[in-house]
């Protein structure tokens, strides 16, 4: 079923041409699905708020449950397809199983129409009935499947060797809750910036706005966003907020920065962690920004100007060389918040799951160390380090931790001090957190402290 002819995307207000177009350029390029839903939104000027929504949970629920879908489309499908009728397939199967709002008979039409513009009548035909044989038969049963770790992969469609890796570190029924929660949508999250306003003031200007908020349970400087898009908030334009997830903002307040001390952010862009940083700090003193990247530096700076902040300094720098180009024992605090795998951020990556490869995570533990090297001879004797991470997994994680303070004496893991309902969860100076905990990102923090005064 081959069509040469294939037509390109043009606007023209069909919300599931738009994010069939989106799925194939993930797959064909390794492109980032967040990135590419905001191009689209932004390129064609999408406005109405039900076809951004519309957009947005096409795109990504199809893209976290690919496995799965295609376990269920496997028995209809006769002989090769060509890529972009897969995807329409996965797309449309995804309205008809999971979407209840969407009726069925509405997303096999429109899945025969996509197929007429993109293709031709007989890939039209094809697609039909495919979607119609699902309808009459149903899709088969999970239960077919013995292997547990199979069902479980495919049930929540995360790769095999990913599942049988969790389940390994942290048991079959909590591997099998965060690959779950997972496929769920993350909650709309914001910092609120508390050199300019109080979490108060900012929970009145979105009510004016008509945008549903509440409090954190968890942290103090968080709100919740129910409605609205967090973006088109006059709090976030007018740098009175950044949007960041919950999770995210745990690094920053462990590290818990005082007003004239100097801090270091060693991995910083696109500056969420910094600026955090710098609001703590009141806006007093000094925080260096680094990246190993020049060309994101544009991210930090951007971010450090809408939120008011000027103790901020952003430098192209890698931290696998910092020490020698900043000094000894020159800061305070230092934050490495390292490059990891990301497998705490599937929910809002999901293109992550089906890109990494096992063995990604053994190569990221070396930079990881290499980053913490260079920390360590920064920082000064009595000052802290904190090590962060936005991934759930043990060896990138706790397996770095343990190298790290066998290597180093002189560094000494400690006590975090975090809001109630997590003061429980840390363990030796370290603290995973899991997207089941509080509906966030799964991320890691661990605290140091550098040994003298």
């Amino acid at each position: 079923m081959t069509n040469k002819k294939k037509k390109e995307f043009i606007w023209d207000g069909n919300v599931r041409d738009a994010a069939l177009t989106i799925l194939l350029t993930v797959d064909k390029s390794q492109a980032y699905s967040n990135l590419l839903l905001n191009d689209t939104i932004e390129k064609y000027n999408i406005k109405d708020a039900k076809d951004r929504g519309l957009l947005t949970e096409l795109t990504y629920g199809t893209l976290q449950y690919k496995y799965t879908l295609d376990y269920y489309l496997e028995p209809f499908i006769r002989g090769k397809v060509d890529l972009w009728v897969r995807w329409l397939l996965r797309l449309s199967l995804y309205q008809m199983h999971y979407l209840t709002r969407i009726p069925a008979h509405a997303a096999v039409n429109e899945a025969v129409e996509i197929a007429k513009r993109r293709g031709h009548k007989g890939i039209a035909a094809t697609v039909n009935g495919i979607l119609r044989s699902v309808l009459r038969e149903g899709v088969r049963s999970m239960e077919d499947i013995t292997n547990e770790v199979e069902r479980l992969a495919i049930e929540t469609s995360h790769p095999e060797w990913l599942v049988a890796r969790w389940v390994e570190m942290y048991g079959y029924a909590q591997a099998g809750e965060m690959l779950r929660e997972n496929n769920i949508p993350p909650l709309q999250t914001m910092r609120v910036n508390t050199t300019r306003v109080t979490v108060d003031e900012a929970l009145q200007i979105l009510e004016r706005e008509g945008v549903k908020a509440r409090r954190s349970e968890v942290l103090p400087e968080c709100i919740h966003l129910m409605s609205g898009t967090a973006a088109r908030t006059s709090l976030f334009k007018k740098g009175f907020a950044t949007i960041q997830d919950e999770s995210s903002m745990l690094p920053a307040t462990v590290l818990d920065p005082q007003p004239g001390e100097r801090i270091y952010d060693m991995c910083a862009a696109p500056g969420g962690k910094t600026t955090h940083i710098a609001e703590k700090m009141n806006n007093e003193g000094k925080v260096l920004a680094s990246d190993l990247h020049a060309k994101k530096l544009n991210l930090i700076d951007e971010n450090v100007a809408r939120l008011g902040l000027d103790i901020v300094e952003a430098i192209p720098l890698d931290g696998r060389k910092s020490a020698d180009l900043l000094g000894e024992a020159s800061f305070d605090r230092v934050l490495v918040d390292a490059p990891c795998s990301g497998l705490g951020v599937m929910r809002r990556k999901p293109d992550i799951k089906y890109t990494k490869r096992e063995e990604d995570l053994a190569n990221l533990q070396t930079i990881q160390l290499a980053l913490l090297d260079n920390a360590v001879r920064i920082l000064k004797p009595g000052g802290r380090l904190v090590y962060s991470t936005c991934t759930v997994d043990r060896t990138e994680n706790e397996g770095t931790v343990q190298a790290f303070l066998a290597k180093y004496p002189q560094m000494e893991a400690e006590q975090m001090t975090l809001p109630t309902s997590l003061m429980d969860k840390q363990q030796n100076g370290m603290l995973q957190v899991f997207p089941q905990d509080f509906g966030s990102d799964g991320f890691f923090v661990a605290s140091f402290r550098k040994k003298g005064e």
